[in-house]
């Protein structure tokens, strides 16, 4: 199945870095949260080398070396423009580096033409024909710098969940830059890491900008789904929420709510996420529905049917037709799409969102 598929594939991204490492409300809210690591702005562009007049193969070269640490990508959908980049940052032991200065580069991969010889029997390009356009990228000029902020996945200690806490590789911070992507098609992402009075450098896997169009998207009007609620359950939450203890954003089917009322839909599966990141966004939407769940309905939607990875995904996933996990949609009381998030966010970003939704 398409979207089991994709978001598999999100899951090789993140595991193919821990197997290549050896595996708020305003500023008050932010110092009250707990965490190991905080939010950072991103650092100067004038911190990093300018691309000017030079290729990303030459960029990586220049840098003083290849990196040890792994960044990891937390997304799959990217359109065409400005796009939010997620990603996390690794030592080799797999443990989370909550302080690295990143910044990323890109280019263009050239389209490839399928040749005489270049097209396998079921019509797709061949593997070595793909790999040279993606080595060919290298030879392309480079955009950027994109330095990253780094957001703090922390809240305050009485949102956060026994399904975060207990989990070693739950994530504590996310990082993310803005990617202006001129065209569709396969962009090759470097990263530049500072350590001390150096430049690091290593490559990532490729954006395929355009690939997941079916993705709900800012302006549009929100699909129609029904989710459940604690009544559907017959008062059994471990039916529709995998957080320990059951998190409160199942209170409204969000059919009722679109529509009427701004929604905070957020997809996510805090006991099975691929991406380790799941239990600590539903702790960050629980702790601001707490402030904003008078002015909207949040709404926590899991992944999978009976909340079982081997019985694929609900039908509430394949109606937004979602590649991976968390997603979180703001949607306004006309049913618009105002704002969505893939990957991880903190308190500050998700505040932001719902006082744009809401502010109407």
């Amino acid at each position: 199945m398409p979207r089991r598929r994709a978001t598999s594939a999100l899951a090789c991204l993140l595991a193919a870095a821990v197997l290549a490492a050896g595996c708020g409300e305003d500023s008050d809210s932010s110092t009250s949260t707990v965490g190991i690591a905080a939010s950072v702005p991103a650092p100067s562009k004038s911190e990093f080398p300018s691309p000017e007049g030079k290729t990303l193969g030459e960029l990586v070269k220049a840098a003083d070396s290849h990196a040890e640490v792994v960044v990891s990508p937390a997304a799959l959908a990217f359109f065409k423009g400005e796009n939010r980049y997620p990603f996390g940052v690794f030592e080799p032991d797999r443990s989370q580096i909550g302080d690295a200065e990143v910044a990323l580069y890109m280019a263009k991969v050239p389209r490839v033409k399928a040749a005489g010889g270049e097209t396998a029997k079921n019509g797709k390009l061949k593997k070595g024909a793909v790999a040279r356009a993606r080595t060919e990228a290298l030879e392309q000029p480079a955009m950027g710098p994109f330095p990253a902020a780094i957001e703090s996945l922390a809240t305050q200690p009485a949102y956060r969940a026994q399904t975060t806490t207990s989990d070693p590789d739950a994530a504590t911070v996310v990082y993310t830059t803005e990617l202006d992507f001129p065209s569709n098609g396969e962009w090759r992402i470097a990263a530049l890491i500072k350590q001390g009075d150096e430049i690091a450098a290593t490559l990532l896997p490729s954006a395929e900008v355009g690939e997941f169009k079916g993705v709900p998207k800012v302006g549009e009007k929100a699909p129609k789904i029904n989710t459940p609620t604690v009544d559907d359950a017959g008062g059994d939450l471990a039916k529709i929420t995998t957080r320990l203890p059951p998190d409160t954003q199942n209170r409204a089917d969000y059919a009722d709510a679109l529509g009427k009322e701004p929604v905070v839909l957020l997809f996510a599966t805090p006991q099975f996420c691929q991406s380790r990141v799941c239990g600590p966004v539903v702790d960050v939407a629980e702790q601001v529905k707490e402030q904003y769940g008078d002015q909207a309905a949040f709404i926590h939607m899991e992944i999978y049917n009976d909340n079982d990875p081997s019985k694929g995904v609900r039908p509430q996933v394949r109606a937004f037709r979602l590649p991976s996990e968390p997603w979180l949609f703001a949607i306004d009381r006309q049913g618009v799409i105002r704002a969505e998030v893939e990957g991880a966010f903190g308190v500050d970003r998700l505040t932001s969102v719902v006082k744009e939704v809401t502010a109407e």
